[in-house]
């Protein structure tokens, strides 16, 4: 039996649900986040060196990476179910897989932590400088980023159902989890289809299982 090694609020989550949509039979070892650094704990350091979740085993096979345990799990279990056909569908999987990743994630994972540094211990009268600092990062670096994915995102969905064509793809599953999170950041009247595609995502009987064994996303 396959077990996924779940963090509290973080990409494993998506697995859940990935795991739910297949119907696999899985256990969660579930690894709540240090309360005061917010890392995962130690332990995980024991199932995977970089000591970070999602990680799933399955027999003698440990994988780690979001996107690598998808693409082994439809391997090997999804009986071609979650894959696009068609050549124009399977170019747009394979640019969504990634994309989550290697461009979305990181400038919104910055943009987390900028926020939380001026929360974090420094005398008080660094303070208003640090947070300075950061809205400036923010403000010239960070917004303007997230502002272009976005737009670019909602504009790819205002001509797509889901984001490889009419039908879900495991790419809406790893996509799920940079847009769910980011939603206090996007608005309705400028980001319209992208609301639109969240709601679509919430009522998937997969999620709705995966919120049941794990929870509510977190925002960012």
């Amino acid at each position: 039996m396959i077990t996924l090694h779940h963090l509290e609020q973080s990409r494993s989550q998506r697995i859940v649900w990935l795991l739910e949509s297949l119907a696999v039979p899985y256990q969660l070892v579930r690894h709540q986040r240090d309360p005061k650094t917010k890392l995962a704990p130690r332990e995980l350091k024991q199932i995977h060196s970089l000591g970070k979740a999602p990680v799933i085993e399955d027999g003698n096979i440990v994988i780690a990476e979001s996107g690598a345990i998808i693409e082994y799990l439809l391997d090997t279990y999804g009986d071609g179910s979650l894959i696009p056909e068609t050549k124009t569908e399977k170019s747009l999987y394979r640019y969504w897989m990634h994309y989550a990743e290697g461009s979305l994630m990181p400038p919104l994972v910055m943009s987390l932590i900028f926020s939380k540094i001026p929360e974090s211990p420094m005398p008080f009268f660094i303070r208003p400088l640090a947070r300075k600092l950061m809205d400036g990062v923010k403000q010239q670096f960070l917004t303007p980023q997230l502002h272009d994915h976005f737009a670019m995102i909602d504009n790819h969905l205002a001509h797509h159902q889901w984001l490889c064509g009419d039908q879900i793809t495991a790419a809406d599953i790893q996509m799920s989890f940079p847009l769910l999170a980011a939603r206090p950041q996007l608005h309705t009247e400028h980001h319209a289809n992208i609301f639109r595609y969240l709601e679509q995502v919430e009522q998937q009987p997969g999620y709705q299982n995966a919120l049941c064994v794990v929870g509510p996303l977190k925002t960012l």
